[in-house]
């Protein structure tokens, strides 16, 4: 919206052709994000506070986060909010790219809104009911699914493969209920890694920068035909929403750093992991999705192992899931695992990147 009023006058002010720079946008559109968090986060701790929207935890977790009770949660919104209010000013809004991630966002974002309200309202740690949450997780990416199946090109059903450079299948139809299976185990895995401190604000970090590159060369003629690559027309514009929402959640970062002021409930976590699987989708990256955010598939694979382990065996394979908790419970300090996390989703992130060249 802003630069729509900015573009017109470049012909009497050149200076401001800056603001058609892909690059130009994205870098403000983080600091924008960073900005807002870093000047309106405190405010918004102290109105959840007031309000007295805090965090229950669970009875059977670590004995060390029963401090942690009370602590204002749905800090997600302020996430979302921030990213909003930044693309207004960066973003092209005439991008319907943009359009389907930021309602993506929002949808989402209103489940775990729903999610978070109920947690907080009676006072324990169960929200909406799981079928509840999982069917408005499945209309949300259902929508989304069919409006990028009927509006995309001939390339949206094809499937692609790390390290390979041409497509492996066509999908057809059944790259509908592919996508949707994808969405809602993309934002359920983020959503189970937000459980300690900071620990999902890092992770988080690694993926949309990593995303914010493959966005960028993806919309380039040239730099997708150089790695062997599809070319997505329009989806360089991605990169300014990826690197808003990275700043947005460094801005966060500030204030959940161990001990967290502020929790991101399911709030943010749903609604950030919802959006990370929409623009895999948009890029044609939805098997490497899974490299970039490898310490999601872990943890929500540690939770499907419990599950399953435990019915066959009565025993549990893990000492609590998801995996963070196991390793707390294993005695690692609570930082240490974030940290080690966190270095692990740098690692996938290298990785990731690297399949680019080598294909």
């Amino acid at each position: 919206m802003f630069i729509e009023f900015l573009i017109p006058l470049v012909k009497y002010f050149t200076p401001l052709n800056v603001f058609n720079y892909l690059t130009f946008r994205s870098i403000y559109a983080a600091l924008t994000t960073l900005l807002i968090c870093f000047l309106f986060g405190g405010k918004i701790i102290e109105a959840l506070k007031r309000l007295k929207v805090g965090q229950s935890i669970r009875s059977d977790g670590p004995a060390s986060h029963l401090v942690k009770t009370g602590t204002p949660t749905m800090g997600g919104i302020f996430i979302i909010g921030a990213v909003v209010i930044s693309m207004l000013f960066w973003g092209d809004l005439k991008s319907k790219m943009i359009w389907l991630a930021l309602i993506s966002l929002l949808a989402f974002g209103v489940i775990g809104f729903a999610d978070d309200f109920l947690k907080v309202r009676r006072h324990n740690s169960a929200g909406l009911p799981a079928w509840g949450k999982l069917a408005g997780q499945f209309v949300a990416a259902l929508a989304i699914v069919l409006y990028l199946y009927f509006s995309g090109g001939e390339e949206v059903t094809k499937l692609y493969i790390p390290f390979l450079k041409n497509p492996v299948i066509d999908l057809g139809y059944w790259w509908i209920l592919f996508g949707v299976l994808l969405i809602m185990g993309e934002s359920n895995a983020v959503n189970f890694s937000d459980g300690l401190d900071g620990l999902l604000a890092g992770l988080l970090i690694f993926v949309f920068i990593t995303l914010a590159i493959l966005t960028y060369i993806s919309g380039r003629v040239d730099y997708s035909e150089y790695l062997g690559i599809p070319y997505i027309p329009g989806a360089g514009e991605l990169t300014v929403l990826c690197l808003a929402i990275a700043g947005a959640l460094v801005g966060f970062l500030w204030f959940n750093t161990h001990p967290a002021e502020v929790f991101c409930g399911d709030t943010g976590s749903l609604s950030l992991g919802g959006v990370v699987a929409v623009i895999s989708l948009i890029i044609k990256k939805e098997i490497l999705i899974l490299i970039i955010g490898g310490v999601f598939v872990l943890e929500i694979a540690s939770v499907i192992i419990q599950v399953i382990g435990y019915k066959l065996t009565k025993k549990r394979v893990f000492k609590m899931a998801p995996l963070h908790h196991h390793f707390e419970l294993s005695g690692w300090a609570e930082s240490k695992v974030v940290v080690r996390f966190w270095i692990l989703a740098g690692l996938f992130a290298i990785v990731a990147l690297s399949t680019l060249k080598i294909q």
